[in-house]
């Protein structure tokens, strides 16, 4: 008897701590009941403190390994995070056009916590123009969306704007994350495509955030790869991040990672 699973693909980078990246992507599909695979774009050396050093894998093997899982294993959704360069973002949208993936996920990651450059600075206009209108959505925080649409984000009604901008651009829907903005509540703005969604939850006072945008795009992904409509996915993955950063871990010297397996124990 065959089991039957939804399947989900993340292609993202690693991180050796296994706060965010691959790591984070693969835990999150996990404690949703859904099979992960991956494609590594790049190895980081990592901790809870900084970044040490970056290794992109050549963006022939990125393909490579995205064609081995999508023409045997398939897929329900996939995701994207770490891009690192045109190069990549382009092998990776060959591979998504030639298998027709119909559930996308794009998390535009640019930048670390840390400071340290994720997405080399030419390779933003690829991002936009070639990979954000494959997406079913894309899912920018505050300073990504600002580089998205040059709309300078300081309140929610800026993130309304940035919002339909990003449609404009091409994307077909959208989440912008704001939670680097201040207030008591955290609020993400949800264009669909054809109307907003404000979903809000009490902002919390905690330090142990690493990973937030890497679970909550791979949360949306493992929601879309098991049926559910992209509102419905958005909104439960909303509540998972915030049980997972309520449950951060305090590992490292450093900022600690919010905590996928929390969701599964409440």
């Amino acid at each position: 008897m065959r089991l039957m699973i939804a399947r989900a693909l993340t292609i993202a980078g690693s991180d050796s701590g296994g706060g965010a990246g691959i790591q984070a992507d693969l835990k999150t599909f996990t404690v949703f009941g859904v099979y992960g695979m991956s494609a590594v774009t790049a190895l980081t050396a990592q901790n809870t403190l900084r970044i040490v050093g970056v290794h992109a894998v050549p963006a022939s093997f990125v393909r490579q390994q995205v064609e081995a899982v999508l023409s045997d294993i398939g897929v329900d959704a996939v995701k994207t995070g770490m891009l690192v360069n045109t190069e990549i973002i382009r092998a990776v949208v060959g591979a998504l056009r030639d298998y027709a993936v119909q559930n996308l996920v794009v998390d535009p990651v640019m930048v670390a916590g840390t400071g340290a450059a994720l997405l080399e600075p030419e390779a933003r206009e690829a991002l936009v123009r070639e990979l954000v209108p494959l997406a079913t959505l894309v899912t920018p925080n505050v300073s990504e969306a600002e580089t998205m649409t040059g709309v300078p984000i300081k309140s929610v009604s800026d993130m309304h704007r940035a919002a339909a901008v990003l449609i404009e651009r091409g994307a077909r829907a959208c989440l912008i994350k704001g939670g680097h903005l201040g207030g008591d509540q955290a609020i993400d703005i949800l264009h669909d495509g054809t109307r907003t969604h404000e979903l809000s939850a009490p902002r919390m006072s905690v330090r142990h955030t690493h990973g937030t945008g890497c679970q909550l795009s791979a949360a949306i992904t493992a929601n879309l790869a098991r049926g559910r409509s992209l509102v419905d996915a958005v909104t439960e993955a909303k509540r998972f991040i915030t049980t997972a950063i309520a449950h951060g871990l305090a590992i490292g010297k450093g900022t600690g990672p919010a905590n996928p397996l929390a969701w599964r124990e409440e």
